[in-house]
């Protein structure tokens, strides 16, 4: 019985390889997925779009948006749309490690960050971006009276996917994806261990 930490999630995301995507036709993105310690365990932290973006209007995402010319890389990227989204100081938020890059339906190539913050920290979310901060425990993400099954088809052919849903609201699409292989680096960087979420 392990409880989890910031450092197993670093180790667990540093004993991976990344798998990249090609960026043909593509509009290049990034997003954090931002933990950190609040009430006695982790928090992941989401937040609702506003109705006046122009993207994903309403829906439940990570802090992130598109790849600027003026950014140096994609954690530049990742760390100044959530400084614009969410009042986060870009130089307060330390790197844990990357995720797989996702490719979403709306033709976006999102590059993956997984970071945290001091807690507690005083988010102040772009009024015209951000219509909700939310904060979902990790032990609520793990459970599995959280996830939601849908299908729908993909290349011709009908698949599952997951949701999550959280109070009022439902994270589904991209956001869900990344949640779901953030949820399987855990497990296998802990089970490498010998150790288990549980």
């Amino acid at each position: 019985m392990g409880e989890l930490t910031l450092e197993l999630i670093r180790e667990a995301l540093a004993g991976r390889q990344q798998h990249t995507a090609a960026a043909d036709g593509l509009m290049p993105a990034a997003v954090m997925l931002l933990l950190y310690p609040k009430d006695g365990e982790l928090c992941v932290l989401l937040n609702k779009r506003s109705m006046e973006v122009e993207h994903h209007k309403g829906e439940m995402s990570f802090p992130g948006g598109a790849k600027d010319p003026e950014d140096r890389d994609f954690e530049d990227t990742a760390r100044r749309e959530t400084e614009e989204e969410m009042g986060i100081a870009r130089n307060d938020i330390t790197m844990l490690g990357r995720l797989d890059d996702n490719v979403t339906r709306s033709n976006f190539l999102v590059k993956v960050f997984v970071g945290t913050i001091p807690y507690p920290y005083e988010f102040r979310p772009s009024s015209i971006e951000i219509a909700e901060v939310v904060e979902i425990p990790m032990s609520i993400l793990r459970s599995p009276a959280t996830i939601r099954w849908d299908s729908r088809m993909e290349d011709g052919q009908r698949v599952a996917v997951r949701s999550y849903g959280y109070e009022q609201h439902l994270v589904y699409g991209a956001t869900a994806k990344i949640l779901d292989q953030f949820l399987e680096v855990l497990e296998d960087g802990l089970n490498k261990e010998g150790r288990s979420l549980d």
